[in-house]
């Protein structure tokens, strides 16, 4: 049977408000996987080192599978790094990851390698070379964690770090959001949830620009945001149970609600920045003026 595919411009679903929401601007592009098959790789030797062992006796197989268990979590380690430090990258203000996970999968990967090494008989010291190189390997391959935090030029290290911790936070209430929504398997859901997580990492982003934007939208991002997250995972667990359409209208009422308020917040942010600049322009061109020199053009 088909589907009906619901989206930003999609008439809404039976039992859904009726109402189209705001036109928004376009989302970004989802960027790829950071943690692709290069990192997924790294799970097929610990494999073969536990079969290779079973052969071994008791103290090669124990040693074998403690180098498995060793490379596992290298590989782990490795895959979350690389996921932790895309977000670094794509956000203008950061902290450095409070773990240094790439490195430590190079640790464990490393020692992971000297245990299978000596499973096979060979001696410490080429064990332990074999071991090495593994792990520069490694670390050559997958580089190392962002190691210092990163901010705007002129933001003082508190508030650098009041904006990376209020961007966390939202940032995990909004994907909170969407992984509860995604489990009922219905698009159009799925849809709307990601529109409106569109909606807030725009002023998500406008926030990073401007640091200074952060006391007029904290509320947003924290109490409003906690609260989406709430509402949405209690709307899943009674939509799950008896797929009601009241919860249902009542739950896309709450998100375009949302989505109006948060662009228009957003809108005002922009707004406010763009008027300070003017201000900013103004008392310049005057003081320019006082002092004989050329006025620069009007801004438009």
């Amino acid at each position: 049977m088909a589907e009906r595919y619901g989206g930003q411009y999609s008439p809404a679903p039976r039992g859904g408000t009726g109402e189209t929401p705001p036109p928004r601007p376009p989302r970004r592009l989802e960027r790829p996987n950071p943690a692709g098959a290069r990192s997924n790789v790294l799970f097929v030797p610990p494999v073969l080192l536990a079969f290779s062992a079973l052969g071994a006796g008791a103290v090669g197989l124990a040693t074998g599978l403690l180098g498995a268990g060793a490379w596992v979590l290298g590989a782990w380690l490795t895959r979350e790094g690389l996921r932790a430090e895309a977000a670094y990258h794509e956000r203008k203000i950061a902290r450095r990851p409070a773990i240094p996970r790439k490195m430590l999968g190079s640790l464990s990967i490393a020692v992971g390698t000297a245990l299978g090494a000596s499973v096979h008989g060979i001696d410490l010291v080429s064990a332990v070379i074999y071991a090495v190189i593994a792990g520069g390997l490694h670390l050559a391959s997958f580089g190392p964690d962002p190691l210092r935090n990163k901010g705007a030029e002129g933001i003082d290290t508190f508030q650098r770090d009041r904006v990376a911790r209020v961007v966390d936070e939202a940032e995990a209430y909004l994907k909170t959001m969407q992984t509860s929504i995604d489990t009922l398997r219905d698009r159009g859901l799925s849809g709307r949830v990601a529109g409106f997580r569109a909606t807030a990492e725009d002023m998500i982003r406008t926030i990073e620009n401007d640091p200074r934007d952060l006391t007029s939208a904290r509320k947003f991002l924290g109490v409003y945001l906690m609260g989406a997250r709430d509402a949405t995972v209690k709307f899943t667990e009674i939509y799950a149970r008896n797929q009601s359409q009241g919860a249902r209208a009542s739950y896309e009422a709450l998100l375009t609600d949302l989505e109006q308020n948060f662009a228009a917040r957003t809108e005002k942010l922009l707004l406010d920045d763009r008027s300070d600049l003017t201000v900013e322009i103004d008392v310049l061109r005057e003081r320019l003026q006082r002092e004989g020199v050329g006025a620069p053009g009007k801004m438009e």
